[in-house]
């Protein structure tokens, strides 16, 4: 079992920055995928970026102002998100499972989520 916990998300202007952390415990984290999704109200809960083993994959409105970071011994993962757009606001998700390439984005293929955390854009 894996507990996931975010944190960071918060009130942001257009064009700024946030950092984003997914706090595991339960089981190294390194033995799973790993990734964040996003939800906009009214919308499909959808994939934003991943790790699979060393490689990182990221949705293509996020590919250049976001990425993943991790701290292995902290059992953590960030989203550091710049340049930040009103159609970034959402409540953004870690996740946690046995994945692949070819399951990464959808949601019904990871095993382990956190509770959300509110990212809010103000253009």
């Amino acid at each position: 079992q894996v507990t996931l916990i975010e944190s960071g998300g918060g009130l942001v202007q257009a064009g700024g920055s946030l950092r984003l952390s997914c706090a595991a415990s339960g089981r190294p984290v390194s033995n799973f995928a790993t990734g964040w999704f996003r939800q906009a109200p009214g919308k499909e809960r959808e994939f934003v970026a991943a790790t699979i083993g060393f490689i990182t994959t990221y949705a293509d409105s996020v590919k250049g102002r976001f990425t993943i970071t991790r701290d292995i011994g902290k059992n953590t993962r960030y989203l550091q998100m710049n340049s930040l757009k009103f159609e970034d606001t959402a409540i953004y998700y870690c996740a946690a499972g046995q994945v692949t390439f070819e399951t990464v984005m959808k949601t019904d293929a990871w095993d382990y989520w956190g509770q959300g955390t509110q990212v809010t854009v103000a253009s």
